[in-house]
């Protein structure tokens, strides 16, 4: 019934679980379709810590497909993470390898790390959220080759605030960013590592999920941003729940980049 379109294995430095385990919990969940989206991170340091073998990824990926195929559906994706200077890097990627799937994910500006205390040295919290709003809005305008926006308000994790800022503080460029990506045809996605997080709302929130409905954004994925097999699916039935209420009729797949609709 489900679709997870945010799954890390071991072929991403920050996971110890297989694609075979991942998989094998999937098919016990009865999930329908699952994607890997492992992290792929260019760096200027010349640092392969988050650079992806591709030929081992899909040659896994490929023995493995035909392996379950008769189990569960399984997709290959993968979170590309950008910054604007390694824009053209991340294109050629895109362009030169068969994913279904691509997740444009912001983790770092600057080369730095939003995990380190690096980027919030010398920022007060307005300007360290809004700086990543900015930036994420100049790297959609140049770099189209992607699927969704990954964890859009990702920021909010990190920082060690006491209490995060109202996205209505922001809402004039979080709008902007969400209309590019509904003009170029690109969609966001649910993420529900806002639970074990202990995020005090949804990944994006509530608000920026009603603001992208209501600009009329149609494509949106649902995932579970898992590093262990944990976490598959976690939270998928109220989320599932909620954007019907608020009235998406469909999630998607994705199949060579190109979303299918999926009634909830």
């Amino acid at each position: 019934m489900y679709y997870d379109y945010h799954i890390h294995s071991n072929f991403s430095p920050d996971s110890k679980t297989s694609m075979e385990d991942m998989i094998k919990k999937s098919i016990s969940l009865n999930l329908t379709e699952i994607c890997f989206t492992d992290h792929m991170e260019h760096n200027e340091k010349g640092d392969s810590t988050w650079i992806i073998d591709y030929d081992k990824y899909f040659k896994e990926y490929n023995i493995l497909k035909e392996k379950y195929k008769d189990k569960i559906s399984v997709k290959i994706g993968v979170e590309m993470g950008l910054q604007t200077h390694i824009i053209d890097k991340c294109r050629d990627d895109v362009l030169t390898n068969p994913f279904d799937f691509v997740i444009l994910s912001q983790h770092a500006i600057d080369e730095k790390d939003f995990s380190l205390r690096g980027y919030f040295e010398g920022k007060t919290q307005k300007q360290a959220y809004e700086t990543y709003f900015l930036k994420l809005y100049e790297i959609i305008k140049n770099f189209k080759h992607y699927s969704v926006l990954g964890h859009l308000d990702l920021i909010k994790r990190y920082g060690n605030y006491d209490s995060l800022l109202d996205d209505r503080l922001f809402s004039d460029i979080i709008e902007e960013i969400l209309k590019t990506v509904i003009n170029d045809n690109r969609g966001i996605e649910v993420n529900t590592s806002c639970y074990r997080y202990k995020l005090p709302d949804l990944t994006p929130s509530r608000y920026i999920l009603k603001m992208y409905k209501d600009l009329g954004g149609e494509i949106i994925t649902t995932g579970s941003d898992s590093h262990s097999d944990t976490h598959i699916a976690s939270n998928f039935d109220y989320i599932y729940h909620y954007l019907k209420e608020i009235g998406f009729k469909y999630i998607c797949s994705f199949d060579k980049m190109k979303p299918n609709f999926i009634k909830i």
